[in-house]
């Protein structure tokens, strides 16, 4: 049975302003702001997830699975020069690394696990773990 918890748009409020004050990387106008969205879904056997990374090499990405905690790390490398004929009037430079960790609600086979990276998206199966059925033992 799922857990109901009560929604407080307060508590988002105020979550999102000091995630924002405190957390949040120095941007300059213009520079697209990067961060880790996932989607969920599961079936009887299975996780599947869904995470988009726009413009990281996928040597760049690591995937962690420990139980049932997942964890995606990725090295943002992002260059840009604007040049006019031999000058360079701007030179823009992002160098970073942003990651993004979950659970779930059983733990992962982690041998059985795959990842695929495709046009920005990394899709991971992750197989849930069987769990080992209750064995009772005779007295003796």
């Amino acid at each position: 049975m799922a857990n109901i918890l009560r929604y407080n748009p307060a508590d988002d409020a105020f979550d999102d302003l000091f995630r924002g004050f405190f957390m949040r990387p120095v941007r300059f106008d213009g520079q697209q702001e990067v961060q880790v969205k996932i989607d969920v879904s599961e079936d009887d056997k299975a996780y599947l997830v869904h995470a988009e990374i726009p413009g990281v090499n996928k040597e760049d990405i690591h995937v962690t699975i420990d139980g049932n905690l997942v964890a995606i790390s990725a090295e943002i490398k992002n260059e840009k020069e604007v040049k006019e004929g031999e000058k360079i009037l701007r030179s823009e430079r992002y160098y970073g690394k942003l990651s993004r960790s979950f659970t779930l609600a059983s733990d992962v086979e982690e041998a059985a696990a795959e990842a695929k990276y495709n046009n920005g998206i990394l899709e991971l199966r992750l197989p849930k773990r069987i769990a080992a059925k209750t064995k009772r033992l005779t007295i003796q």
